[in-house]
């Protein structure tokens, strides 16, 4: 027959202490005279006892795990980021739970619901669609949650966004500099913060140029690859209104490079691009495209350092929002433009 395990009681019993003595010295919550704690290490020692971690985290009501939720796994940026707070999760003793969403709020509201009922003791939340206000509710029902990348309006916790503005700044700065007067803007939904920013970013280095806002043209739609691709066909029927596109992902990138490479379209001779996000491998596209990179894995990193950090009975410190800087990475996609 298969030997029983050794449990607290026997270890009580062999230490001559209570139970509740060796459970709380387990837990560090209690302190002891050195020589009863020795006693009972011992003890421990001799019968091989292996504590259950499950049940020491219930009795110090956490379980020393954190909940991410992100829209897409297979989105390198996600993939990135989920890959980030892995690490910093390691590093600091805990578990990570990873919830992928397919950016459907119905999935999103289950697990804000996993928080409530103890199944992690916080949530890195990632969103990639505008709110209705359902879910900014049940955030702040839910309690420790930290918005991250994209806003959960009305959501009043600790947000933590890259410097979007200052991105579209820098994209319109370097289309400036290579000669460009017409820019299209290729973003999301307009009720999202990383397309409102990304576009007021542009809007400015363009009016710092003293370039006439009609230059200035617009498409709205989703951050997918699918999206880039309708855009690039509608940027071509209407006659290439522009001599450069600002996409504000990398898989609108992908998805405007894909069509027009298809149709003959010659990048950046006849149009310029730049990305924004810069996780995927853009230096092997040809031409190699110039983007505006997100520090994903110090967002990453920073997302678990707040949740863990912040001190969640303080309602100043749930009001924040902090900015991560962007850089521009030049490559090979922008050029001055060969046509008016």
């Amino acid at each position: 027959m298969k030997k029983r395990a050794t449990s607290l009681k026997d270890v009580a019993s062999a230490a001559g202490v209570s139970v509740t003595t060796v459970s709380r010295l387990l837990n560090g919550t209690i302190e002891l005279p050195l020589e009863t704690k020795s006693r009972i290490q011992a003890a421990i020692q001799e019968l091989r006892y292996e504590p259950n971690p499950h049940a020491r985290s219930l009795s110090r009501g956490r379980s020393d795990t954190i909940g991410l939720v992100v829209p897409d796994i297979a989105n390198p940026f996600f993939a990135t980021l989920v890959s980030a707070v892995e690490e910093e999760a390691d590093r600091r003793g805990l578990a990570l739970s990873l919830y992928a969403t397919l950016n459907r709020p119905g999935r999103e509201i289950a697990y804000l619901s996993a928080l409530a009922r103890n199944h992690v003791d916080g949530l890195v939340f990632v969103t990639n669609h505008p709110d209705d206000g359902e879910l900014a509710s049940r955030i702040n029902q839910t309690g420790k949650v930290v918005v991250v990348d994209e806003d959960v309006p009305d959501a009043m916790v600790p947000k933590l966004f890259c410097d979007n503005e200052q991105g579209g700044y820098l994209a319109g700065e370097h289309l400036v500099q290579n000669g460009h007067r017409s820019v299209l803007y290729v973003g999301g939904p307009e009720e999202m913060i990383s397309t409102r920013r990304r576009y007021s970013g542009l809007r400015r280095a363009l009016r710092d140029a003293s370039i006439p806002m009609d230059g200035l043209l617009r498409y709205e739609g989703e951050y997918t690859v699918e999206f880039g691709r309708n855009a690039a066909r509608r940027f071509l029927s209407e006659g290439m209104p522009a001599t450069a596109i600002f996409a504000s992902s990398d898989e609108i990138a992908i998805g405007l490079i894909e069509v027009l490479r298809e149709q003959g379209a010659s990048i950046p001779r006849e149009v310029s691009i730049i990305g924004f996000d810069d996780v995927g491998p853009l230096h092997l596209f040809a031409p190699s495209l110039t983007a505006i990179r997100q520090p994903v894995r110090a967002i990453g990193q920073r997302a678990l350092a707040l949740l863990v950090d912040t001190n969640w009975e303080q309602p100043e410190d749930l009001l924040s929002e902090e900015l991560l800087p962007v850089e521009i990475v030049a490559r090979n996609s922008v050029a001055p433009p060969s046509r008016k």
